[in-house]
C-alpha cells in the first residue's frame, strides 16, 4: 500500500515539475517575442546562447540554475519579474 502511495506522489510530483518546465518555456518564448524577436534562432545567435539549447529551453527543456540567470540577464529581467506570471505554485511535503 505505501508504495502505490509512493508512486502516485512520485508520478504526481514528475508532473508538476514537467507544467513547469512547459510554463517556462513559454514564458520564456513570450519574453523573446515581447523583445522583438520572432525567431527563437535569431535571439539565441545575437545573445550569444546555443541556438539548440536555446530552442530546447522554450520548449521545456530543463536546464541548470546557471543556465536560468544567464537567460534572465540576457532577457533584462529579474528572477521574481520572470516567475510572476505563468506558473503555478503548489505547496507539498519536503522534496517538492
Amino acid at each position: 500500500m505505501w508504495i502505490e502511495c509512493f508512486f502516485v506522489y512520485m508520478n504526481d510530483n514528475d508532473q508538476y515539475i514537467k507544467e513547469q518546465l512547459e510554463n517556462f518555456g513559454k514564458r520564456l518564448k513570450k519574453i523573446r517575442q515581447e523583445k522583438g524577436f520572432t525567431n527563437y534562432e535569431q535571439f539565441a545567435y545575437e545573445h550569444n546562447i546555443g541556438r539548440a539549447q536555446y530552442g530546447r529551453y522554450e520548449k521545456g527543456s530543463d536546464l541548470r540554475l546557471s543556465s536560468l540567470l544567464k537567460l534572465l540577464r540576457v532577457m533584462e529581467i529579474d528572477p521574481v519579474e520572470f516567475f510572476s506570471e505563468g506558473f503555478t505554485f503548489k505547496k507539498g511535503s519536503k522534496g517538492d
